[in-house]
């Protein structure tokens, strides 16, 4: 099968869902924090992925105390994390990866997004942008933006891979190319391919910056 080169400067990374498989995990949280103020789970669950748990309290629990609400989800995902699982590939594609190439962009708080790179034994990125980074989460544009800026690069000069469409649409509005990994279907036409895992990714480095090989072809 041919293959397609991207090229770019460094790469802007998403974590649960694209680095780390804690889909279930997340919900579990959310379940968990739904049953403790009686409410039904489902709008929470729909709302999620991708998304600050800011913002789904904001929209779907105005009444409560958010800074209260997000320490309590804080600890319940410290909690209920355990040994995390890392999507396929990704630890010898960071293990490659030199350390002013990359960064972290993701919806859960500095804490957690370091407590589960660890539990599932990868790297801490030089550069973690998480949820507390930022005036307004995915899918806005700005944790994009904030991590091409303290890269010193220009967002065309970043590759980002995402799972989730808030963070598809967050980074494509920042100016980003994009990669998809995982889902059945894609999420948006202007994704770059959508790819099983990380295994599918080939990586060399030259002057000018990184060059990512993979399938010519999206998934089916």
């Amino acid at each position: 099968m041919s293959a397609q080169i991207l090229r770019a400067r460094a790469l802007l990374l998403d974590m649960d869902g694209t680095l780390i498989h804690s889909t279930g995990e997340v919900e579990t949280v959310w379940r968990l924090w739904c049953r403790r103020h009686q409410l039904a789970p489902e709008p929470l669950l729909a709302m999620c992925h991708g998304v600050r748990a800011r913002e789904v309290l904001g929209a779907l629990a105005p009444h409560l105390d958010l800074a209260v609400e997000l320490a309590l989800l804080d600890e319940l995902e410290i909690r209920h994390t355990g040994a995390a699982e890392p999507i396929a590939g990704a630890r010898t594609l960071l293990a490659s990866l030199p350390a002013a190439r990359w960064a972290l962009v993701t919806s859960a708080s500095q804490r957690v997004a370091r407590h589960r790179l660890a539990s599932a034994g990868l790297p801490l990125p030089r550069l973690l942008i998480g949820a507390e980074d930022v005036v307004r989460g995915k899918p806005d544009p700005e944790p994009y933006l904030l991590g091409a800026s303290r890269l010193g690069l220009a967002p065309a000069d970043c590759l980002v891979f995402e799972d989730a469409a808030a963070g598809i649409q967050s980074a494509l509005q920042a100016g980003c190319q994009v990669v998809q990994i995982g889902g059945d279907k894609l999420l948006d036409s202007r994704v770059r391919a959508r790819l099983r895992d990380w295994r599918q990714v080939r990586l060399s480095e030259d002057e000018t910056g990184l060059q990512l090989h993979f399938p010519n072809r999206l998934l089916d």
